[in-house]
């Protein structure tokens, strides 16, 4: 139940990500978008799902340029 729940946040932050990415031509901010929206998909642990997560949710702040 934990792992949909993070699921559905990870997925409404993709989707913010990458309509901010793609108004402001930044390519970190749309593909780590992106990749929020699918990899819950992939990982089942609920520890794994929030690291995952966390880095994918500061990449564009860390790689911005």
């Amino acid at each position: 139940m934990e792992g949909l729940f993070v699921g559905l946040i990870a997925g409404v932050f993709g989707v913010a990500y990458f309509v901010y990415g793609k108004r402001q031509t930044k390519i970190v901010a749309m593909t780590s978008g992106v990749l929020l929206c699918i990899y819950p998909y992939f990982i089942d642990s609920l520890l794994w799902l929030c690291v995952v997560g966390g880095l994918l949710l500061i990449a564009p702040f860390a790689f911005d340029y």
